[in-house]
């Protein structure tokens, strides 16, 4: 692919979709505002162009909805102008919080990838606990996150292990279906082939059934970590705790300070982003040296 169609066909439109992002932003932030503006003026008793007023909307301290760059000042200061054993920096609290999420995504992994090979192999618990694991996850997260933590503390167990608990509920869900799925995925004719060579159960599983579900595997997993992320920033809120990118949001909330609730979510979706494509990389190396061929 050449530089041009490279630019035209990839950086153009995502260049333009972001551009259009920020232009929508910057103008719902003027019109969000704006009304701050107009009644310091009429309380002061005095008239109020909205030439004067623009500029006030993109710099003000507690903006209802802050302006973008308002937004990437407070990145840049709590990333690079921190240091990172500062509470003030939010590399700290994003450490805080993937611990959270990391433990509970291979506890959701490893809980996943059991309840699915038992699906697969025994009838049983196809017919009875596949409905019990949809169901789940009707369960709002807000409402079940405090019980698991008064109950996880009442048996003495706190700090990290509670928070990667809500983790790996959400992410064992994507797990188990996809796995479910990927255990199921070899055709009829291969699975008579095994038997014609007369192979276990066990020989079934590791040599057919396991390598065709490595990637509905990755893929599921991609699907899961973003999840669990999500489950130990909320696991972070009900616990009232000091670090993590949980208790960020919430220290804003109760300040009004929107930059900086703004600025940890932004922080949250890149590490989101990235932890994806984490998974996706090695997902892709273990596809290709297991010979399964891209889309």
């Amino acid at each position: 692919m050449s530089d041009s169609s490279l630019f035209r066909d990839k950086i153009l439109p995502i260049g333009t979709v972001v551009l259009a992002i920020i232009a929508i932003w910057y103008a719902t932030a003027v019109f969000l505002n704006a009304p701050f503006e107009r009644d310091q003026a009429e309380r002061a008793k005095t008239t109020i162009s909205f030439s004067e007023i623009l500029p006030r909307t993109m710099a003000q301290e507690r903006p209802v909805l802050p302006a973008p760059h308002q937004v990437f000042a407070e990145l840049w200061d709590t990333t690079i102008g921190k240091k990172i054993t500062s509470k003030r920096s939010l590399v700290y609290h994003s450490w805080i919080t993937l611990s959270s999420t990391l433990l509970g995504f291979l506890m959701g992994t490893v809980l996943g990838v059991a309840l699915a090979v038992g699906i697969v192999h025994f009838q049983t618990l196809d017919r009875s606990l596949m409905p019990w694991i949809i169901t789940s996850q009707t369960i709002p997260i807000l409402a079940i996150a405090p019980m698991i933590i008064v109950v996880l503390n009442a048996v003495g167990i706190s700090g990290l292990l509670p928070k990667a608990t809500i983790s790996m509920y959400l992410s064992f869900f994507p797990i188990a279906v996809g796995m479910t799925k990927g255990l199921r995925s070899p055709e009829v004719m291969h699975l008579d082939l095994m038997r014609t060579y007369s192979a276990s159960a066990s020989q079934t599983f590791w040599k057919l059934r396991l390598p065709a579900a490595v990637p509905f595997l990755v893929t599921s997993m991609k699907v899961a970590i973003s999840i669990a992320l999500v489950g130990a920033i909320v696991g972070e809120l009900p616990t009232g705790a000091v670090a993590g990118l949980g208790a960020r949001l919430l220290a804003g909330s109760y300040y009004g300070q929107t930059v900086q609730i703004w600025s940890a979510l932004l922080m949250a979706a890149a590490l989101a982003g990235l932890l994806v494509m984490t998974v996706d990389i090695i997902g892709a190396r273990v596809n290709r040296r297991m010979g399964v061929k891209p889309a």
